[in-house]
């Protein structure tokens, strides 16, 4: 039996800032607000030949893209049941609605996530989704989970795992 090993990268510089709302208990709303949300993120498996589970500097770099890529955006979900997002007919406009309510941000502003509800366990799950194809990780020698940690606030951590074959 071998032992677990793991490779895990979380930075300083791995925080982005971005604004979200999101629904719970069925039809309550929050207000738009935002966060400066941290990355923690972990890679299970065996050793390669060098005699390490990844790449300390490729699972940073590649952190580092998708930090960039949320970075002083709008986080707004694509498939939620209640909240509409649509963007203008010549793209610089996205308009997003929820019962009354009504925002419209400016299309450079927003990130579209694919998942019903921005809140940060469904973001680490699409984060994690992202780095697994980023990485290759499907294919990277001895690689079997991925962890990923978002931080919406200070101490409160959202956490997935995910198999990555």
């Amino acid at each position: 039996m071998s032992k677990p090993f793991a490779a895990r990268v979380t930075k300083d510089s791995l925080v982005f800032s971005a604004g979200h709302f999101i629904t719970f208990n069925g039809n309550v709303c929050e207000r738009l607000h935002g966060h400066n949300w941290r990355v923690d993120v972990t890679i299970t498996g065996e050793l390669d030949e060098n005699g390490y589970v990844f790449d300390f500097i490729a699972l940073r770099d590649a952190s580092m893209k998708l930090v960039q890529h949320l970075d002083h955006c709008v986080l707004l979900p694509d498939s939620h049941p209640l909240i509409n997002v649509c963007t203008s007919d010549d793209g610089r406009e996205v308009t997003a609605t929820f019962e009354e309510r009504r925002w419209v941000f400016p299309s450079e502003d927003c990130r579209i996530l694919p998942v019903p509800n921005t809140t940060a366990e469904l973001i680490a799950d699409w984060f994690g989704k992202e780095l697994i194809e980023a990485l290759d990780l499907q294919t990277a020698a001895g690689a079997q989970t991925l962890k990923v940690g978002i931080e919406e606030n200070f101490g409160q951590w959202a956490y997935v795992t995910l198999d990555v074959s």
